[in-house]
């Protein structure tokens, strides 16, 4: 799970820069920190299939375990939440909000990391 967390860091970190480079250049919302917010989603999703996977091969979470799955479950949905917020608000804060957004999944990662591994 250490390379999850390492791409996922990696990805968010993009995500942010793409927000925040978008609200430096454009008024609207733009159509490269749209799709930042996708692809932390869809990492996501793959991180969460693949803690089934750990876990359904015997490994075991050192934290407890509803509280990783109760991040990764609200982590989830983030980046559906920023994205909305941008189709709706068609100002350059849409970009700031959805930096914001990945920059929050990524403390949610680092603290399932944590829980992860004890």
């Amino acid at each position: 799970m250490e390379l999850f967390y390492i791409i996922g860091a990696i990805l968010c970190g993009i995500a942010v820069l793409l927000g925040v480079v978008a609200a430096i250049m454009r008024t609207y919302p733009d159509d490269f920190a749209i799709i930042g917010m996708g692809v932390v989603e869809l990492y996501l999703v793959v991180y969460g299939i693949a803690a089934g996977v750990h876990l359904a091969n015997g490994d075991v979470i050192q934290g407890e375990f509803w509280e990783f799955w109760g991040y990764l479950l609200t982590a989830l949905f983030i980046p559906p939440l920023a994205f909305w917020w941008a189709l709706a608000d068609k100002t350059r804060w849409s970009n700031i909000i959805m930096a914001a957004a990945s920059g929050t999944v990524f403390v949610m990662l680092f603290r399932m990391n944590q829980i992860w591994y004890g």
